[in-house]
Parts: C-alpha cells; sequence; structure tokens
C-alpha cells in the first residue's frame, strides 16, 4: 500500500537527504521509517530516505525493498558485500541529490526528533553540524569510556574540539561534504577534514536511546583502525595548513645528509684516493636535488593552498550560506 504523502516529483530538487547506513538491522528499519515518518513531512520541506544496505545477511534489503515499493521518497542501495560504515556512508553521500545531508544509524539509538534542529542549525549558516550524545545509553566500559578517551585524543591530535566524533547522527551542506574524500574509519573524523575547507561547525546535544533490536557491530578490535587513520588525519592536516613548513623541513634534512655526503666525498679524495669518494658525491647530488625539488614544490603547495583559501567559489573554500 502506497504511502499518502507528497512525492517528489523526478528530477525536482530535493532540500533533506536522510542517509542511513543499515547492516543486518531488520527488526529496526520499519520503526525507523515510521519515526522518521512521523517528523520529515512536518518540516515543510522536499525530502528524500537514502537507506544503503551494507551487505546485511538477514531480512534487512527486502524490508526495505518494501519500503521502497510503498513510498516513492525512500530509495535504497545495497552494496555486494559488507564495507564499514564509512564506505556505506560515501555511497549514500554520493547518491545524495538534496542540498541538506543528514547521516544517522539505523539500530534506532539516534532519534529523528533531533532533524529539525540540525536543519535549522544549517540554515543559520553552519557548514557541519555534529551531534553529542551527553546523555549516552551504551555500556560504560566496552563503548563509552572507550569513545571518550577516543574523542580527547583526537581532539588534542587534530585541534578541531568536538565531543563526540563517533555521532553518526550529523547534518552537512552538501556542497562541503561531497568533496571530502572519507574511507576505513574516517567517518569519525569528518569535522577534522572538513576544517580543512574552513567549515562552519556547531555541536548540538542529541538524544540517544537503548539499542532495541540485535546487536552492536562495532567494539574494540576497530581501535587500531582509528589510531592508523588518526596518524594519517595528522599528517595532512599539518600538510594542508603549512605545506611550506612541511616540505622546507623535509628538505633542510635532505639538504643536511647530502652535505654530509659531500664532506665525506671530499675526505676519501683527499686522504683515502681509493674510489670511494665517486660513491658519496653521487649520494651528495641525489640528496641535494631532492632538497631542492621539495622546497620548490613546498613553494608551488604553499601558493596554489594560498590562493584557492581565498577564492569564495573555489573548491576548498567554505560554501556561502
Amino acid at each position: 500500500m502506497a504511502v499518502d504523502h507528497e512525492t517528489l516529483r523526478p528530477g525536482a530538487p530535493v532540500d533533506l537527504s536522510i542517509i542511513i547506513p543499515a547492516y543486518d538491522e531488520e527488526d529496526s528499519v520499519r520503526p525507523l521509517y515510521a519515526a522518521l515518518m512521523a517528523v520529515l513531512p512536518g518540516l515543510g520541506r522536499s525530502f528524500e530516505i537514502l537507506f544503503v544496505d551494507d551487505g546485511s545477511t538477514d531480512r534487512t534489503f527486502a524490508r526495505l525493498a518494501e519500503l521502497a515499493a510503498a513510498d516513492a521518497c525512500v530509495r535504497v542501495i545495497k552494496l555486494r558485500r559488507n564495507y564499514g560504515q564509512t564506505p556505506a556512508m560515501v555511497a549514500g553521500i554520493d547518491h545524495a541529490k538534496g542540498r541538506i545531508l543528514i547521516t544517522m544509524d539505523a539500530d534506532l539509538q539516534n532519534d529523528p526528533v533531533d532533524i529539525p534542529r540540525l536543519v535549522e542549525q544549517i540554515e543559520a549558516g553552519h557548514d557541519i553540524v555534529v551531534g553529542w550524545r551527553h546523555d549516552r545509553q551504551d555500556k560504560l566500559l566496552s563503548r563509552r569510556l572507550p569513545s571518550v578517551l577516543a574523542n580527547r585524543l583526537i581532539a588534542r591530535v587534530t585541534g578541531v574540539d568536538v565531543k563526540d566524533n563517533g555521532c553518526t547522527l550529523k547534518a552537512y551542506r552538501a556542497a562541503l561534504i561531497k568533496q571530502i574524500p572519507l574511507y576505513s574509519e574516517m567517518h569519525r573524523f569528518i569535522p577534522a577534514m572538513t576544517s580543512i575547507a574552513g567549515s562552519r561547525l556547531v555541536e548540538l546535544k542529541v538524544k540517544h536511546h537503548p539499542r532495541r533490536f540485535g546487536t552492536s557491530k562495532y567494539g574494540l578490535s576497530r581501535t587500531y583502525k582509528v589510531c592508523f587513520d588518526l596518524i594519517a588525519i595528522k599528517t595532512l592536516l599539518t600538510f594542508s595548513r603549512n605545506p611550506l613548513f612541511c616540505f622546507l623541513g623535509s628538505a633542510a634534512i635532505t639538504a643536511l645528509i647530502g652535505l654530509i655526503g659531500f664532506l665525506v666525498a671530499v675526505y676519501y679524495a683527499m686522504a683515502v684516493a681509493d674510489g670511494s669518494a665517486v660513491v658519496f658525491l653521487g649520494i651528495a647530488f641525489l640528496f641535494g636535488s631532492l632538497a631542492i625539488f621539495l622546497a620548490l614544490i613546498g613553494v608551488i603547495g604553499s601558493l596554489v593552498y594560498t590562493h584557492f583559501r581565498h577564492q569564495p567559489g573555489a573548491a576548498w573554500a567554505a560554501p556561502s550560506t
């Protein structure tokens, strides 16, 4: 039976895209859809609900297909296997048509009643609104305590002070988030990644409910992935914020190695004279050339970054409201 509400016309602009990765959540998707439909039609904006089935092995996809058949505002993407939350989220972001994108979990722990408040913050001029589960309903030792420690570490390393990076309930300006490359467990580093583009960010307290069905798909086993991603993010942020300093630092190190090689070559040429000087002279030449190359790349990178940073319509600039 078709759902009785205004549906999107083909090709019509979409205001909101609700992106929901789902993995083995067969008992949750229908109650979640009902909760969404109790909120979204009242916003007075066109919307779509985009479920991404992340290779579920239960009846999640079948139930999502039933929802899509009954409501034209529901779209379903099925991945061939279980890739993880970030790739599933990226699939949804790539296929979303809305100018405002909202991501949330499919396990009913995020509450759709918070969506209007997130949209209000985007409309107020922010580029990203981060949900903060201030009263988190999860186990203390296995979920909440590791999350607190991880959030403090991420804030310390990246310089972006967000209290709950792991909360999936977020709102984004589509023009910004579609430019951000995401992979592995990068969904928790989206605030740090968007800071490169000069995003206007705000954190908002949101509701959080205990899991009603199934079991959590995440645990301490993903810690090592987060650590590696954090190293990658720190490197990226450092280079993007001050490319000239980073490249000149690398150039100085290679230049020093080249100088040492040259001095050793001079020593062998004057004191030993056995042909070894040629080897060290070659090393000095290679490292000296590398130092010049790194210095030039740093200058070019700094000029490009500075130029695009101050261009309102450029890809790296924060989108206008």
